[in-house]
């Protein structure tokens, strides 16, 4: 069994605006996010399930064509290969988990 302190882990910007701190176990990965408020991902698809939640903040999430503002409490559950893209509304903390493992998260 493993403990680990977020604030411990090593942050890298992965996109303009999006840091990523992140836990891998083997078969998943956890990418805690902090994203500036205006900066977006564009639309893009992976073949990893998705499982994105707001810490904080409000966020602006699209999924298949879809468009949601998600605020702390809400989960969107994306299918592999669906496509989706973003935008924080305000300063966020967000929370994704993929499975399988993120590789190119590695870091």
């Amino acid at each position: 069994m493993s403990f680990i302190q977020i604030e411990d882990l090593p942050s890298k910007e992965i996109v303009k605006g999006y840091h990523a701190r992140t836990v891998h176990t083997g078969t998943m990965s956890f990418v805690y996010w902090t994203v500036e408020a205006g900066y977006g991902i564009p639309e893009h698809s992976h073949p990893r399930e998705q499982v994105a939640h707001v810490l904080s903040g409000e966020f602006e999430l699209t999924v298949d064509g879809e468009t949601r503002v998600l605020k702390p409490g809400v989960v969107a559950v994306i299918p592999p290969y669906a496509k989706h893209g973003g935008q924080a509304i305000t300063d966020c903390q967000l929370l994704d988990v993929f499975h399988p493992e993120r590789e190119d998260y590695k870091f």
